[in-house]
């Protein structure tokens, strides 16, 4: 049986990872995978660290989408990859490591700009979007990018204001309207999450 894959988007801090425990908690761990479109972050290995500090890392551009497409056809196809993995200390990937991911029943996608690529639209079986209060994502974002990125403060609320705002607005939020299903996560979504299990069960059947 071919996998089936599931793409999950929304803005940064959304709950999106979150989303896709609650799924993966209705299956059998062999049977699911997850591939998270940050590792897929171009190489910067040739610019200076402060350089790399300015990427905007919320643009479209910034991912090696190229890639992340070629992946996922070979997940698609029942082969093994080999995926980047990106280090948001030194804001470049990991020359010395990989994921090497097989392929499962149930292949999911999550990230930002998930539901941005037309071509990964179109191989997808289930598209989802998170969405969240912004005084909530940013609240969630200022916490994670200091305890487990390595960030400051001011760094976080700098990069907030200059481009991650203006970026959700310009190219993350109008994804929405590709999605199958939005999901609000700033109240309870059980409801959401056992249709769409019931709903992945079906297609697996």
């Amino acid at each position: 049986m071919k996998p089936i894959l599931i793409t999950i988007a929304g803005g940064t801090a959304s709950g999106k990872t979150t989303v896709v425990h609650e799924i993966m908690d209705h299956f059998d761990s062999k049977d699911v995978m997850v591939i998270c479109q940050d590792n897929y972050y171009k190489s910067q290995d040739q610019m200076t660290i402060e350089e790399r500090k300015k990427t905007n890392y919320d643009h479209p551009n910034s991912f090696d989408m190229d890639l992340l497409f070629d992946d996922l056809k070979n997940l698609l196809s029942g082969n093994t990859i080999y995926s980047p993995v990106y280090d948001f200390k030194e804001h470049t990937r990991k020359k010395l490591e990989a994921n090497e991911i097989h392929p499962s029943k149930v292949i999911i996608l999550e990230g930002i700009l998930a539901l941005y690529d037309k071509r990964i639209r179109d191989i997808s079986n289930i598209l989802i979007y998170v969405e969240s209060d912004p005084d909530i994502r940013f609240i969630r974002r200022l916490k994670r990018d200091i305890n487990e990125r390595g960030r400051d403060m001011n760094s976080v609320i700098l990069q907030y204001l200059s481009t991650v705002k203006p970026m959700y607005d310009e190219y993350i939020a109008p994804t929405k309207r590709f999605a199958d299903i939005i999901i609000p996560n700033d109240t309870k979504h059980d409801v959401a999450i056992e249709v769409l299990a019931a709903k992945i069960k079906d297609i697996i059947q």
